[in-house]
């Protein structure tokens, strides 16, 4: 399939509605690229479900960011165990991408996008925040799932350009 017809633009809105729809970050960023790799939707949301809030809430590194190497893995990842060319291959677009994300979010863990402070960490519960108009003002969520999307849509495209 070429690139053209791809829709990597129409990818990266999904993602958003996707988070918007109340999925984590990282089932968004996934589940809009996961038909690519022969996933279907239902199974990339499950896969990915236990990433949100930086890891099972645990607030460690950003569930879009997670997404995006589970992506790299789907793209590129080895298959074969004694294969360390292909590893290296697959590690090196993954920081490569992780580096972007860092320098266009500041960080790439979750709590430090929040913004929260040991003590707000330490408190850190399993039980998901609701989905509510407040909830979606006072997070920069969404914006990280587009930027991780976008990410790894400009992949996407680069290799298409080599």
């Amino acid at each position: 399939m070429k690139i053209e017809e791809l829709n990597l633009d129409e990818r990266v809105e999904r993602a958003v509605e996707n988070f918007m729809a109340g999925y984590g970050c990282c089932q968004s960023v996934v589940a809009a690229f996961s038909d690519l790799y022969g996933l279907d939707e239902m199974m990339a949301k499950r896969i990915a479900a236990g990433f949100g809030g930086g890891v099972g809430r645990m607030r460690m590194m950003c569930g879009a960011v997670s997404g995006i190497v589970m992506l790299v893995g789907l793209d590129c990842g080895q298959t074969e165990g004694s294969d360390r060319e292909g590893k290296s291959a697959c590690y090196k677009v993954v920081q490569e991408l992780l580096a972007q994300s860092q320098s266009e979010n500041g960080s790439l863990i979750c709590a430090e996008i929040l913004g929260l402070k040991g003590h707000e960490k330490a408190q850190c519960s399993y039980v998901a925040s609701p989905r509510t108009a407040e909830y979606y003002k006072t997070r920069p969520c969404a914006a990280k799932v587009e930027s991780a999307a976008r990410i790894f849509a400009d992949y996407l495209k680069s290799k298409s350009d080599r």
